[in-house]
C-alpha cells in the first residue's frame, strides 16, 4: 500500500493522541527515545527476552500490558524488539504509537515536517498451507492477505498488484458477503531482498482468530469449512498462499500507508495439510532468530 498520511498543523487532540505525564505514548508506554529505526516485533511477550538475550548490551526494558520492549545493541547496532501480543487489533495500536513516536512532536502534538521511517520485522511462528513447505522450515511474506477488516477502517491507497491479486482471490475463493472482504498488502522489497535468502516465499494469509477464522472447528461449525482447501488451491502467476498466521497484513498495510518498510518472517511450526507438528519448534524459532538479528544488522 502507498503512503496515504495526513499532515496535523495544528495540535492533534489530547484524546486522540494519548501522552502520559512522563512524556510517554499510553499504550506502549515509550518514549520516543526509547525506540530504535530498526525494531524485530513478536507476538508472544516472552520472546522478547528470547531475542535480546543476544543483544551485546541492553539500555532499556519497559513493560505495559502486553506490551514488552527491550531496546539494545546488536553487531554495534541500535535494535528494539517489541511484542505486540496477538491479532490485528493489537498490530493497529503498535504501528499507529511506534510512528507517533517518530513522527509526532510530543511537545506541541503536531506532526513533524521531516518524515522518520522505520524498519519493522514481525518475527513469528505459523502453520503451513502448502504441503512441500515442511516443518521447521522458514517463509517470508511477499504479501499479507487480510481477513481481519482493520485496512477498511483507513483510507489506503492499494497499489496495481494487491488489486490484481484481491481480483484473482474473489475469482477462486467462495467468500461469503456477510464475511470482512479480503484484501492484500505487500512486504517492503528492501527488508524482502535482506531477509529471504533460503526461506519460501508468498502471500501470508491472516486470520482475525485462530479457530473459525483459520478453518478450524471444536464445537462451532466454520462460515467456509473448506477454507484451507481454497487457500491452498489460490494461484496467481504462480504466486501461492504459503501460511497462515494472525498479524501480518494490517502490519504491512498500515506500515505502507505511514511510509514504514515492514517484512514478517515466520518460522513454521505445523503442516495443516500433513497434519504435521514440529517436535522441536523452539530450536527452530531461534535459528531463526540469529538468523534474522544477523541479516538485519549486516
Amino acid at each position: 500500500m502507498l503512503n496515504s498520511t495526513i499532515e496535523h498543523n495544528n495540535p492533534i487532540a489530547p484524546s486522540e493522541l494519548i501522552i502520559t505525564e512522563g512524556g510517554k505514548i499510553y499504550h506502549l508506554n515509550l518514549h520516543p527515545d526509547d525506540i530504535a529505526k530498526d525494531i524485530i516485533v513478536v507476538g508472544d511477550q516472552n520472546r522478547v527476552k528470547r531475542i535480546s538475550q543476544y543483544f551485546d548490551s541492553i539500555e532499556l526494558k519497559v513493560e505495559n500490558r502486553e506490551f514488552v520492549t527491550h531496546t539494545g545493541i546488536y553487531n554495534g547496532k541500535r535494535l528494539t524488539v517489541l511484542s505486540t501480543g496477538i491479532g490485528c487489533d493489537n498490530i493497529d495500536i503498535v504501528i499507529n504509537e511506534l510512528d507517533a513516536l517518530v513522527n509526532i512532536d510530543f511537545d506541541t502534538q503536531t506532526t513533524k515536517k521531516d518524515h522518520t521511517s522505520l524498519n519493522i520485522i514481525r518475527l513469528g511462528t505459523s502453520g503451513s498451507l502448502q504441503a512441500d513447505i515442511p516443518v521447521d522450515s522458514f517463509v517470508l511474506s511477499e504479501y499479507g492477505l487480510g481477513f481481519d477488516g482493520l485496512a477498511g477502517f483507513y483510507n489506503g491507497i492499494f497499489e496495481e498488484d494487491e488489486l490484481e491479486l484481491k481480483k484473482a482471490f474473489s475469482e477462486q475463493v467462495s467468500w461469503g458477503k456477510e464475511i470482512n472482504p479480503p484484501y492484500f498488502a505487500k512486504g517492503s522489497s528492501k527488508l524482502i531482498q535482506k531477509l529471504e535468502e533460503g526461506m519460501y516465499k508468498g502471500i501470508t494469509a491472516t486470520a482475525n482468530g485462530f479457530y473459525g477464522p483459520q478453518g478450524r472447528s471444536l464445537r462451532l461449525a466454520a462460515k467456509i469449512p473448506n477454507l484451507n482447501e481454497q487457500l491452498n488451491e489460490f494461484n496467481y502467476n504462480g504466486i501461492k498462499i504459503t501460511n497462515f498466521e494472525m498479524e501480518t497484513s494490517a502490519l504491512y498495510a498500515l506500515s505502507g500507508m505511514l511510509g514504514h518498510n515492514a517484512c514478517t518472517v515466520c518460522a513454521i511450526i505445523a503442516n495443516r495439510f500433513k497434519g504435521e507438528y514440529s517436535k522441536d519448534y523452539k530450536s527452530t524459532v531461534d535459528k531463526l532468530i540469529e538468523i534474522t538479528l544477523n541479516r538485519v544488522t549486516s
